[in-house]
């Protein structure tokens, strides 16, 4: 199967780098009304058979052109949602989101017990992602509109090739593409990482694809900010 993942468009939270993670969460702002709409364009190679988004109303909002444009219906699968922040939920300081950010990449390679503050245990959150996965194998290409940190938590923990330190500091900006190849059963290649569209990334893996200062679910700043 081909898995195309896609992190949601810009939103206000993410204007103020805040950890905005529990439901219905920030609407999509102009630019990320306009950065789904270009989705449709980004992913006109794809023969998408299939579209499912979390349930965070700015994956639905990003998810809705794709669907139009292919006439699907979007799929809403809760293992897609962001990682919960609990008690750090809306926090904006560089403290709270290093503490996040520690705490879910603590879970890859080995299960950690450690929760977030008030939120989930990493295996929850990659069973969650995993079952969100396993639904959609059987069709020819997957796209699922997701989320940041979960997206790049779970290439670390599950795709082949890729090391721990390379895809924690790789940014993911808003409606990035990562493209796998492969099923639950034999395991996932990584075929392309789009920052966004039209700006493809090394696939080595290596952490060198840049340093901007971003937010913790994966955003560089906009301008200005």
């Amino acid at each position: 199967m081909r898995l195309v993942l896609v992190r949601h468009g810009q939103t206000t939270s993410n204007l103020v780098h805040a950890l905005d993670t529990a439901e219905p969460g920030a609407e999509l702002t102009a630019l990320g009304q306009q950065q789904a709409a270009a989705l449709v364009g980004d992913l006109a190679a794809e023969e998408v058979d299939v579209l499912a988004a979390s349930p965070l109303r700015r994956a639905q909002q990003t998810a809705a052109p794709l669907a139009a444009a292919h006439g699907l219906t979007v799929l809403t699968l809760p293992g897609l949602r962001e990682i919960g922040a609990g008690d750090l939920e809306m926090q904006q300081g560089p403290e709270a989101v290093a503490r996040y950010l520690d705490v879910a990449f603590s879970w890859v390679g080995h299960d950690s017990p450690e929760r977030l503050p008030g939120g989930p245990a990493g295996v929850e959150v990659l069973a969650g992602f995993d079952a969100a996965v396993s639904a959609l194998e059987g069709h020819g290409t997957a796209v699922a509109v997701s989320h940041g940190a979960v997206i790049r938590v779970w290439l670390a923990a599950r795709a082949r090739g890729l090391t721990l330190a390379g895809v924690r500091d790789r940014p993911l900006a808003n409606t990035g593409v990562v493209v796998l190849e492969g099923s639950t059963a034999d395991g996932w290649e990584l075929q392309g990482w789009h920052e966004r569209s039209g700006a493809e990334q090394p696939l080595t893996g290596t952490g060198d694809a840049g340093g901007a200062p971003r937010d913790a679910l994966g955003q560089e700043p906009p301008p200005g900010h």
